[in-house]
């Protein structure tokens, strides 16, 4: 046991030791002593440091298990050196100890978040070592339920985020096949900023974009729900498309919580015929067209990230799709990647390369997105670093493109 003016040697002394380190807060010296002599007779296994005042435990804080508290203490009044440490020390087991005209005050002390009282005198050593051990154990305990609840809390606010961020395609054209797939990057937890989206309008045209909100955790991610719940509501209302992204640009600016913030966005709009469309490049990479003619990229104007520069000014362009088609939409997370023995990134002409092989094959629709992504890990040796998120629309459903 180390008592008095002794050093506390921290945490590699109480882990060799085995013993559970406290500190007393008691100016009385009598006291302090009385209690030294009990852990002694009850033979706890208990490293004791002792504080005079609250002045100085504040100092003396560090490693302890447990606190065995002292309600007469010359700078404090009642509870509210019990307060102080539950909202700064909120981890630690606190133990009243109080005289017999105070024993009101140890059971209001409980109520208010000590782990038990004592009454000075009316304890043996083996009452003292006992409630302390169950005072750090009661502790522990409640901190593992605490730990629980977050997890639980994290996990259905990863939930919500979730569902926000991946919607079920709205397309009632039973000939356009809708495949999806998204992955968070370095086996996060959480989800970063990329969503998707899919929408079918009254006039027969679908809609469909890719964005990526830069950066990653829950505040990137709770603005890419709210930017594509925007462009839902945006292109269901029936507006033209230059104006759903401008809303989508005054969504991002207003909810974005720094200000050097920005999104890439791809946005294709697919005339009812399914022959043709318009392709809007909002800083964001290009997608892939395949036909029975083989792979390539979509080229349009590419206008500065969303948050970024004219926010009414939308370029676009025309694009000839065919009568058997497949496009693959996707974030940079997917080009990120490296391959090869130099590391070099995949990028756009890699991908194309992975999707005309898969293509090749035969496969289309959700093996030819399985594939692809899977090729994609080997080829970086494990998981992306950056989140993804790949959408592929097929015509007709049941051809290949």
């Amino acid at each position: 046991m180390v008592t008095g003016d002794v050093a506390w040697d921290g945490t590699q002394a109480a882990e060799r030791t085995g013993q559970t380190r406290v500190l007393l807060i008691e100016d009385d010296d009598g006291d302090a002593l009385l209690v030294e002599e009990l852990l002694l007779d009850g033979g706890a296994a208990v490293e004791l440091r002792r504080a005079r005042s609250m002045a100085e435990a504040k100092e003396e804080l560090a490693g302890a298990a447990c606190v065995l508290l002292d309600l007469g203490l010359p700078d404090t009044h009642e509870l509210n050196g019990l307060r102080w440490l539950q909202r700064n020390v909120p981890r630690i087991a606190v133990v009243v100890l109080t005289g017999l005209a105070d024993e009101h005050l140890g059971e209001e002390a409980v109520r208010v978040g000590a782990q038990d009282y004592l009454v000075k005198g009316q304890v043996d050593g083996q009452g003292l070592a006992r409630v302390i051990r169950y005072a750090v154990e009661r502790e522990r305990s409640e901190e593992l339920q605490r730990q629980l609840r977050e997890a639980q809390i994290y996990a259905e606010e990863n939930g919500r985020l979730e569902r926000g961020l991946l919607p079920s395609p709205l397309v009632s054209d039973g000939g356009l096949d809708v495949a999806a797939r998204y992955s968070p990057g370095g086996q996060r937890l959480l989800l970063g900023g990329d969503f998707y989206d899919v929408v079918e309008t009254a006039d027969g045209w679908v809609h469909a974009v890719v964005g990526d909100v830069c950066g990653h955790g829950p505040d990137e991610a709770a603005l890419g729900v709210s930017m594509r719940v925007a462009w839902r509501t945006m292109v269901l209302a029936d507006r033209p498309a230059t104006e759903v992204l401008t809303v989508v640009d005054q969504v991002f600016r207003h909810e974005r919580f720094k200000r050097h913030l920005f999104t890439t966005l791809c946005m294709i709009s697919i005339d009812p015929s399914r022959t043709a469309g318009r392709l809007f490049l909002v800083g964001h990479p290009p997608p892939l067209l395949l036909t029975p003619e083989g792979v390539r990229e979509l080229s349009a104007p590419v206008r500065s990230p969303v948050g970024v520069g004219d926010r009414d000014r939308w370029p676009s362009v025309e694009i000839e799709l065919g009568d058997r088609w497949s496009l693959l939409m996707y974030t940079d997370g997917l080009i990120d990647g490296r391959m090869g023995a130099e590391r070099r990134r995949l990028d756009v002409e890699g991908l194309a390369g992975l999707v005309e092989t898969a293509h090749g094959r035969g496969q289309v629709g959700e093996p030819l997105l399985d594939d692809v992504v899977s090729r994609v890990r080997e080829l970086n040796g494990g998981d992306l670093d950056d989140d993804m998120a790949v959408v592929a629309l097929r015509w007709p459903a049941g051809e290949s493109a």
